[in-house]
């Protein structure tokens, strides 16, 4: 796994400096050793620091970490500390603040939310979805996980999740059900997102192993769940609510029986959490 988050840097760092880092060549001399810092400049859980970390060694660079991944921060916290050459440092700071900043937020508001619905039910889980920026899903998806939340898929080959568009092409939820059963591999569940009563019985009456509340209201949610059990069918499949989910009203939907409430958001939008890179001695100019 280290060799690939190396790529992904590698990948990172040729965007950031196709060619050189004209700045830094221009002012810094070869040789030149300096220590630097990462320091929080607000408060929340960390995320990807082992990936960073080890990167920077890969580097050349001498690195000690004064947190971990899952810890939680204080603001003026110092992350950790790196010493080598300047110029590799510099060309490396954006990057690595662009990951820890970005990640340390998922994490952070995975973290709260999961405390928030855990005060309420502790068996649902709270996952993150699919909607994770291009290129960096590795990172938000293993931040989810820092952060106590369920990665939920990470990619179109992990199970098989029937969605409206799938429904509208073969032309019905039971359609569709009894097609994916009838090909798909015995490890692959099936999962169907549904946006009425109707739809969640005829997914479970079908076979489907989870159903997938689609942007409902808690109320509508808890109609189609009181009519699954009235049918039989709520122990049949597990239950997910997703679309429209906030830290504001994901209480409402962790009240009722469901097994999973998924966001999209905590990967697509959640605040970085700020850092900073200070060199803080130069040892060798």
């Amino acid at each position: 796994m280290e060799e690939i988050v190396f790529k992904k840097f590698l990948q990172f760092l040729e965007e950031d400096a196709p060619f050189w880092d004209i700045t830094t060549e221009v002012l810094i001399l070869k040789n030149v050793v300096v220590k630097a810092q990462v320091v929080a400049k607000e408060s929340g859980v960390v995320a990807c620091l082992d990936d960073v970390v080890a990167v920077l060694k890969r580097f050349g660079l001498t690195v000690k970490s004064f947190t971990c991944d899952g810890c939680f921060i204080e603001r003026g916290s110092v992350v950790l500390e790196v010493v080598g050459e300047a110029r590799t440092i510099l060309y490396l700071e954006r990057i690595i603040l662009n990951i820890l900043m970005h990640c340390s937020g998922v994490a952070t508001a995975v973290r709260s939310l999961v405390e928030k619905v855990r005060k309420v039910n502790s068996r649902v889980r709270v996952a993150a979805t699919r909607k994770t920026l291009p290129g960096l899903r590795y990172f938000e998806k293993k931040a989810v996980e820092i952060g106590g939340g369920d990665t939920h898929r990470f990619s179109l080959s992990d199970a098989i999740l029937i969605k409206d568009n799938h429904i509208k092409i073969v032309e019905g939820v039971a359609k569709a059900v009894k097609i994916a059963k009838s090909s798909a591999s015995f490890v692959h569940k099936i999962e169907v997102e549904v946006r009425s009563v109707e739809e969640a019985v005829e997914a479970a009456e079908a076979g489907a192993d989870i159903i997938m509340f689609d942007n409902m209201s808690p109320n509508d949610v808890e109609k189609a769940i009181e009519e699954l059990r009235k049918r039989g069918l709520r122990d049949r499949v597990l239950i997910e609510v997703s679309g429209g989910i906030t830290y504001e009203n994901i209480d409402e939907y962790a009240k009722l029986d469901v097994d999973v409430i998924s966001c999209g958001w905590v990967t697509l939008s959640s605040k970085a959490i700020d850092m900073s890179l200070d060199i803080v001695e130069v040892i060798k100019n």
